[in-house]
């Protein structure tokens, strides 16, 4: 089971790093607009649908990887304070109630939406460059897809956990900089934390050589 959740991991980060180029894409041609615009004063008609297209793709195509990273906003002030298993309990209902059937509706919506436009190639009417959009619009059955696969990765996980009483462990990816950095401090406090115990509360052999001295000083 270890071996399929990995494998499905690893399938929708490729998606979502593959994606994750997009940034580059649409701060090419946002920054090539803000110059023709404002130093050329002849700004392009398309630059507006690549943003909104290229930040589109990129959301909903990474929404799967994000979650194999478990990286979705959670309202955890009483999850955390659960035992492992009984997290994997109700993560599994909520799965099982929720999200399948959540999903589920967006790729049949998503299909229904997506031929319609293809079949009379839509055109963005949001600028005069009537750019296509029609592919674009396939990305919402592409991204349900990626979501159904990960969320059965996710219960793999839930039966788990409830197994072992011990979440499977994540594959090791990038972090965000100051998920690195609170490790590097936390790190770095246990490394000196026997130093400061000796500042701040003095070793008993110091204290009674202390002692000593005292004695031996206040005699004759």
């Amino acid at each position: 089971m270890e071996r399929f959740i990995f494998f499905i991991d690893k399938f929708t980060a490729w998606f979502g790093k593959a994606f994750a180029w997009l940034i580059l894409v649409m701060t090419f041609g946002v920054g090539y607009e803000v110059f023709v615009r404002y130093v050329l004063r002849d700004p392009t008609p398309w630059a507006f649908d690549v943003s909104y297209m290229g930040y589109g793709a990129l959301f909903m195509m990474a929404g799967a990887y994000a979650l194999s990273r478990d990286s979705h906003v959670r309202g955890d002030f009483l999850y955390r304070l659960w035992k492992p298993q009984t997290q994997a309990k109700v993560e599994l209902v909520l799965y099982l109630i929720f999200f399948f059937p959540a999903v589920l509706a967006l790729i049949f919506s998503g299909w229904r939406y997506a031929s319609r436009s293809w079949r009379y190639l839509e055109v963005s009417v949001m600028s005069p460059a009537n750019i296509p959009v029609f592919q674009f619009k396939t990305i919402i059955i592409a991204a349900g897809l990626l979501l159904f696969i990960q969320g059965l990765a996710q219960v793999c996980r839930c039966i788990l956990c409830m197994r072992t009483g011990v979440w499977p462990k994540h594959l090791e990816d990038v972090e965000e900089l100051e998920q690195v950095l609170l490790r590097e401090y936390e790190r770095n406090e246990l490394r000196h934390y026997s130093e400061a115990v000796d500042v701040v509360t003095p070793r008993e052999n110091d204290a009674d050589a202390d002692n000593r001295t005292r004695t031996d000083g206040d005699r004759p």
